[in-house]
């Protein structure tokens, strides 16, 4: 059924594009985005975002995954070390193919290289950027 807002299809992609620009869970993309391994681990994102408190982060981390733009990976038991991180979040197939049909991608290689050059990182930050991370491929 068409209304003045479209059909059922262009309201949900509507709602869903406005869902991942909010301005948490789009920063969240970015920093994803940004990452040399585009997948950092929660502690990662919290120092990414020091003005958000690490529960935003993490229950926005979470509303990605629900929504199937952000995938959680996990090293297998056998590869975790003691001190490292061992989960990580990247964006799905289908949370990087929503994100390129709607332009949302354009920035992808400003984002890697602004990453590049933040130089005030703390020591543990350094460290988990070094973490071993699954095999995604």
């Amino acid at each position: 059924m068409d209304n003045k807002l479209g059909n059922g299809t262009e309201s949900a992609t509507r709602d869903r594009v406005h869902f991942v620009t909010q301005q948490t869970r789009f920063s969240l993309i970015s920093d994803i985005l940004g990452h040399p391994q585009q997948l950092p681990s929660m502690c990662e994102l919290e120092e990414l975002n020091p003005s958000i408190s690490e529960a935003t982060v993490y229950n926005h981390i979470q509303k990605l995954i629900d929504a199937g733009i952000v995938t959680e990976v996990a090293l297998d038991n056998g590869e975790h070390r003691q001190g490292y991180p061992w989960k990580f979040y990247g964006l799905t197939d289908e949370g990087r193919e929503f994100l390129e049909e709607h332009n949302l991608l354009a920035a992808e290689a400003t984002l890697q290289q602004i990453y590049d050059t933040i130089s005030d990182k703390p020591e543990k930050m350094v460290k988990y950027e070094n973490a071993p991370r699954p095999d995604t491929n």
